[in-house]
Protein backbone atom coordinates (compact mmCIF):
# COMPACT_ATOMS: atom_id res chain seq x y z
CA UNK A 1 0.00 0.00 0.00
CA UNK A 2 1.28 3.20 -0.90
CA UNK A 3 1.47 6.11 1.84
CA UNK A 4 1.42 9.97 1.15
CA UNK A 5 4.64 11.28 2.08
CA UNK A 6 4.75 14.93 3.82
CA UNK A 7 7.43 16.98 2.28
CA UNK A 8 9.12 19.81 4.41
CA UNK A 9 7.39 22.53 5.53
CA UNK A 10 7.89 25.87 4.79
CA UNK A 11 9.50 28.71 7.73
CA UNK A 12 9.30 32.38 5.75
CA UNK A 13 8.91 30.38 2.81
CA UNK A 14 12.26 28.24 2.97
CA UNK A 15 11.77 24.65 3.87
CA UNK A 16 12.22 23.79 7.56
CA UNK A 17 14.65 21.52 9.03
CA UNK A 18 13.01 21.19 11.97
CA UNK A 19 9.33 22.11 13.26
CA UNK A 20 7.55 22.07 16.77
CA UNK A 21 3.85 23.14 17.89
CA UNK A 22 0.92 21.71 19.51
CA UNK A 23 -1.30 18.91 17.93
CA UNK A 24 -4.92 19.19 19.04
CA UNK A 25 -8.29 17.17 18.15
CA UNK A 26 -11.59 18.42 19.51
CA UNK A 27 -13.41 14.16 19.83
CA UNK A 28 -12.11 10.54 19.51
CA UNK A 29 -11.03 9.33 16.09
CA UNK A 30 -8.18 9.95 13.31
CA UNK A 31 -5.84 12.35 14.83
CA UNK A 32 -3.72 12.31 12.04
CA UNK A 33 -4.01 10.01 9.13
CA UNK A 34 -0.99 7.52 7.64
CA UNK A 35 2.02 9.18 6.19
CA UNK A 36 5.58 9.09 6.48
CA UNK A 37 8.77 11.91 5.99
CA UNK A 38 12.00 12.31 6.29
CA UNK A 39 11.83 14.39 9.89
CA UNK A 40 12.83 12.04 12.91
CA UNK A 41 9.51 13.08 14.99
CA UNK A 42 8.93 13.09 18.93
CA UNK A 43 5.14 13.07 20.29
CA UNK A 44 4.75 14.05 23.91
CA UNK A 45 1.29 13.53 25.11
CA UNK A 46 -0.54 16.63 27.11
CA UNK A 47 -4.07 15.65 27.38
CA UNK A 48 -6.45 12.65 26.38
CA UNK A 49 -4.83 9.65 25.37
CA UNK A 50 -3.64 8.05 21.81
CA UNK A 51 -2.68 5.00 19.46
CA UNK A 52 -0.06 5.33 17.55
CA UNK A 53 0.20 2.47 14.54
CA UNK A 54 4.07 1.75 13.76
CA UNK A 55 5.00 -1.37 11.50
CA UNK A 56 1.44 -3.20 11.92
CA UNK A 57 1.49 -2.39 15.62
CA UNK A 58 -0.17 0.20 18.14
CA UNK A 59 1.35 1.94 20.31
CA UNK A 60 -0.26 3.42 23.58
CA UNK A 61 0.73 7.16 24.97
CA UNK A 62 -0.69 9.57 26.89
CA UNK A 63 -0.33 12.73 29.43
CA UNK A 64 3.38 13.40 29.96
CA UNK A 65 4.73 9.99 27.86
CA UNK A 66 7.24 10.23 24.90
CA UNK A 67 6.71 8.56 21.56
CA UNK A 68 9.17 8.20 19.02
CA UNK A 69 8.89 7.90 15.11
CA UNK A 70 12.05 7.10 13.18
CA UNK A 71 12.76 8.97 9.91
CA UNK A 72 10.55 7.65 6.97
CA UNK A 73 8.49 5.45 9.18
CA UNK A 74 4.83 4.96 8.46
CA UNK A 75 2.50 6.23 10.95
CA UNK A 76 -1.06 6.82 12.31
CA UNK A 77 -2.48 8.26 15.03
CA UNK A 78 -5.75 7.77 17.16
CA UNK A 79 -7.58 9.87 19.78
CA UNK A 80 -8.80 7.23 21.93
CA UNK A 81 -10.45 9.41 24.60
CA UNK A 82 -14.04 11.16 23.79
CA UNK A 83 -12.68 14.78 24.42
CA UNK A 84 -9.84 14.03 22.12
CA UNK A 85 -6.38 15.64 23.26
CA UNK A 86 -3.45 16.95 22.53
CA UNK A 87 0.47 16.90 22.20
CA UNK A 88 3.44 18.54 21.43
CA UNK A 89 5.06 17.36 18.29
CA UNK A 90 8.55 18.11 17.38
CA UNK A 91 10.11 16.84 13.87
CA UNK A 92 14.40 17.32 12.94
CA UNK A 93 15.78 16.38 10.03
CA UNK A 94 18.53 13.99 10.82
CA UNK A 95 21.42 15.94 9.72
CA UNK A 96 20.32 18.24 12.67
CA UNK A 97 21.64 15.32 14.67
CA UNK A 98 24.58 14.87 12.27
CA UNK A 99 25.69 18.09 11.89
CA UNK A 100 25.81 18.69 8.30
CA UNK A 101 26.72 15.50 7.50
CA UNK A 102 29.39 14.66 9.14
CA UNK A 103 31.85 11.55 7.43
CA UNK A 104 32.99 9.83 10.64
CA UNK A 105 31.06 6.36 11.30
CA UNK A 106 32.30 6.07 14.53
CA UNK A 107 29.45 9.73 15.12
CA UNK A 108 27.20 8.66 12.24
CA UNK A 109 26.23 5.60 13.98
CA UNK A 110 24.47 7.09 16.88
CA UNK A 111 21.52 8.04 14.29
CA UNK A 112 21.08 4.72 12.49
CA UNK A 113 18.66 3.55 15.04
CA UNK A 114 16.46 6.14 13.85
CA UNK A 115 16.98 5.92 10.19
CA UNK A 116 16.46 1.90 10.22
CA UNK A 117 13.78 0.13 10.59
CA UNK A 118 14.31 -2.12 13.93
CA UNK A 119 11.79 -4.44 16.14
CA UNK A 120 13.36 -4.38 19.05
CA UNK A 121 13.08 -0.17 19.16
CA UNK A 122 11.52 0.77 22.25
CA UNK A 123 9.07 3.42 21.05
CA UNK A 124 7.23 4.95 24.14
CA UNK A 125 9.13 6.14 26.75
CA UNK A 126 6.26 6.75 30.28
CA UNK A 127 5.75 9.26 32.05
CA UNK A 128 7.15 7.94 35.12
CA UNK A 129 10.48 7.33 33.41
CA UNK A 130 10.64 10.79 32.03
CA UNK A 131 9.47 12.54 36.03
CA UNK A 132 13.24 12.82 36.55
CA UNK A 133 14.46 14.51 33.31
CA UNK A 134 14.66 17.77 31.87
CA UNK A 135 12.84 16.17 28.72
CA UNK A 136 9.42 18.06 29.16
CA UNK A 137 10.85 21.24 30.10
CA UNK A 138 13.21 21.18 26.63
CA UNK A 139 10.30 20.00 24.56
CA UNK A 140 8.56 23.48 26.32
CA UNK A 141 11.65 25.78 25.34
CA UNK A 142 11.71 24.75 21.80
CA UNK A 143 8.03 25.26 21.23
CA UNK A 144 8.54 28.45 23.14
CA UNK A 145 11.18 29.35 20.97
CA UNK A 146 9.74 28.55 17.55
CA UNK A 147 6.50 30.49 18.75
CA UNK A 148 8.75 33.54 19.73
CA UNK A 149 11.53 33.34 16.95
CA UNK A 150 14.20 35.91 19.28
CA UNK A 151 17.09 36.43 18.00
CA UNK A 152 19.24 33.26 17.13
CA UNK A 153 16.76 31.29 17.99
CA UNK A 154 17.93 28.47 15.54
CA UNK A 155 20.78 27.78 17.76
CA UNK A 156 19.11 27.13 20.73
CA UNK A 157 16.29 24.98 19.04
CA UNK A 158 19.29 22.84 17.61
CA UNK A 159 21.05 22.72 20.65
CA UNK A 160 17.67 21.70 22.81
CA UNK A 161 17.15 19.03 19.87
CA UNK A 162 21.04 17.72 20.32
CA UNK A 163 20.06 17.40 24.25
CA UNK A 164 17.14 15.36 24.24
CA UNK A 165 18.25 13.31 21.16
CA UNK A 166 20.92 12.20 23.53
CA UNK A 167 19.09 12.06 26.07
CA UNK A 168 17.21 9.03 24.39
CA UNK A 169 20.29 7.80 22.87
CA UNK A 170 21.66 6.86 26.49
CA UNK A 171 18.49 6.00 27.92
CA UNK A 172 18.41 3.58 25.21
CA UNK A 173 21.47 2.37 25.60
CA UNK A 174 21.40 1.68 29.02
CA UNK A 175 17.82 -0.31 29.25
CA UNK A 176 17.06 -1.92 26.08
CA UNK A 177 17.54 -5.72 26.86
CA UNK A 178 17.67 -6.59 22.98
CA UNK A 179 19.81 -3.62 21.91
CA UNK A 180 18.99 -1.51 18.65
CA UNK A 181 22.97 -0.64 19.42
CA UNK A 182 23.67 -3.97 18.96
CA UNK A 183 24.45 -3.24 14.84
CA UNK A 184 27.47 -4.36 14.12
CA UNK A 185 26.70 -4.86 10.39
CA UNK A 186 25.75 -1.46 9.82
CA UNK A 187 29.33 -0.29 11.65
CA UNK A 188 30.89 -2.61 9.36
CA UNK A 189 29.17 -1.00 6.77
CA UNK A 190 29.76 2.54 7.73
CA UNK A 191 33.70 1.60 8.12
CA UNK A 192 33.82 0.38 4.42
CA UNK A 193 31.97 3.67 3.15
CA UNK A 194 34.45 5.58 5.18
CA UNK A 195 36.84 6.55 1.87
CA UNK A 196 34.39 7.69 0.05
CA UNK A 197 32.89 9.70 2.98
CA UNK A 198 36.64 11.07 3.78
CA UNK A 199 36.60 11.86 0.14
CA UNK A 200 33.44 14.12 -1.13
CA UNK A 201 34.32 16.55 1.44
CA UNK A 202 37.14 17.45 0.37
CA UNK A 203 36.73 16.90 -3.56
CA UNK A 204 33.03 18.21 -3.56
CA UNK A 205 33.82 21.24 -6.23
CA UNK A 206 35.52 18.41 -8.88
CA UNK A 207 33.95 15.97 -10.80
CA UNK A 208 33.42 13.17 -8.35
CA UNK A 209 31.84 9.53 -10.69
CA UNK A 210 30.17 6.39 -8.57
CA UNK A 211 32.78 4.20 -10.15
CA UNK A 212 35.07 6.06 -8.54
CA UNK A 213 34.51 5.98 -5.30
CA UNK A 214 33.12 2.20 -5.22
CA UNK A 215 36.87 1.21 -6.57
CA UNK A 216 38.07 3.31 -3.79
CA UNK A 217 35.37 1.31 -1.06
CA UNK A 218 36.83 -1.68 -2.57
CA UNK A 219 33.06 -2.37 -4.16
CA UNK A 220 31.26 -2.68 -7.87
CA UNK A 221 29.40 0.01 -8.99
CA UNK A 222 25.86 -1.38 -8.12
CA UNK A 223 26.76 -3.03 -4.74
CA UNK A 224 28.40 0.50 -3.83
CA UNK A 225 25.14 2.25 -4.84
CA UNK A 226 22.98 -0.14 -2.97
CA UNK A 227 24.83 0.15 0.77
CA UNK A 228 25.73 3.72 0.26
CA UNK A 229 21.69 4.18 -0.09
CA UNK A 230 20.85 1.65 2.81
CA UNK A 231 23.15 3.10 5.19
CA UNK A 232 22.73 6.68 4.24
CA UNK A 233 19.22 6.67 3.78
CA UNK A 234 19.75 8.89 0.49
CA UNK A 235 21.55 8.22 -3.01
CA UNK A 236 25.19 8.40 -3.45
CA UNK A 237 24.30 11.59 -5.92
CA UNK A 238 21.91 13.42 -3.77
CA UNK A 239 25.24 13.03 -0.60
CA UNK A 240 26.88 14.92 -3.29
CA UNK A 241 24.73 17.85 -4.73
CA UNK A 242 23.51 17.85 -0.67
CA UNK A 243 27.46 18.67 0.51
CA UNK A 244 27.30 21.15 -2.52
CA UNK A 245 24.19 22.72 -1.63
CA UNK A 246 25.58 23.26 1.70
CA UNK A 247 28.76 24.63 0.40
CA UNK A 248 26.86 27.20 -1.80
CA UNK A 249 24.96 28.26 1.14
CA UNK A 250 28.42 29.79 3.20
CA UNK A 251 29.05 31.45 -0.07
CA UNK A 252 25.68 32.98 -0.97
CA UNK A 253 25.83 34.63 2.51
CA UNK A 254 29.68 35.07 3.15
CA UNK A 255 30.77 36.40 -0.29
CA UNK A 256 30.20 38.90 -3.45
CA UNK A 257 30.53 35.92 -5.62
CA UNK A 258 27.84 35.96 -8.21
CA UNK A 259 25.30 33.12 -8.97
CA UNK A 260 27.60 31.26 -11.60
CA UNK A 261 30.72 31.49 -10.07
CA UNK A 262 29.41 30.22 -6.60
CA UNK A 263 27.90 27.59 -8.80
CA UNK A 264 31.09 26.60 -10.91
CA UNK A 265 33.07 26.81 -7.36
CA UNK A 266 30.86 24.14 -5.82
CA UNK A 267 31.48 22.17 -8.71
CA UNK A 268 27.85 21.93 -10.42
CA UNK A 269 28.61 21.23 -14.16
CA UNK A 270 25.70 24.26 -15.52
CA UNK A 271 24.27 26.98 -13.41
CA UNK A 272 20.72 25.94 -14.38
CA UNK A 273 20.79 22.84 -12.73
CA UNK A 274 22.17 24.42 -9.42
CA UNK A 275 19.69 26.87 -9.41
CA UNK A 276 16.94 23.85 -9.82
CA UNK A 277 18.64 21.83 -6.92
CA UNK A 278 18.91 24.95 -4.77
CA UNK A 279 15.22 25.43 -5.54
CA UNK A 280 13.92 22.40 -5.17
CA UNK A 281 15.80 21.64 -1.41
CA UNK A 282 15.24 25.71 -0.44
CA UNK A 283 11.74 26.64 -1.97
CA UNK A 284 13.72 29.93 -3.26
CA UNK A 285 16.42 30.56 -5.62
CA UNK A 286 19.71 31.46 -4.57
CA UNK A 287 19.56 34.87 -5.70
CA UNK A 288 16.92 35.11 -3.40
CA UNK A 289 17.90 33.17 -0.85
CA UNK A 290 20.74 35.60 -0.82
CA UNK A 291 18.75 38.65 -0.62
CA UNK A 292 16.52 37.61 2.38
CA UNK A 293 19.67 36.76 4.22
CA UNK A 294 21.56 40.04 3.76
CA UNK A 295 17.81 41.99 4.21
CA UNK A 296 17.18 39.97 7.89
CA UNK A 297 21.13 40.97 8.45
CA UNK A 298 20.31 44.49 8.36
CA UNK A 299 17.49 44.16 10.06
CA UNK A 300 18.68 42.68 12.94
CA UNK A 301 21.77 44.94 12.94
CA UNK A 302 20.26 48.33 12.61
CA UNK A 303 20.80 49.89 16.51
CA UNK A 304 18.23 49.82 19.00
Amino acid sequence: MQYPEQKKELINGIPSNYLCNIHSVPCAGVAFPAHFHNYIEVLYGLEGQFHVLLNGKYHFFAKGDLILINSREVHHINALSESGGSYIVLRFEPEVIYNNMFQNYSELKYTIPFLIDSPNQQKVITKDLLNNTNIPELLWDILKEMEEQCYGFELAVRNHIGRIFLWILRYFHANSSNSIFQFNEYELYLKRLQPALDYVPNNYMNEIKTPDMASLCNMSSSYFSRLFNKVMNMNFNDYINHIRLKEAEKLLVSTELNITEISNQVGFNTTSYFIKLFKQNKGTSPKQYQKEYLHDYESNDKPI
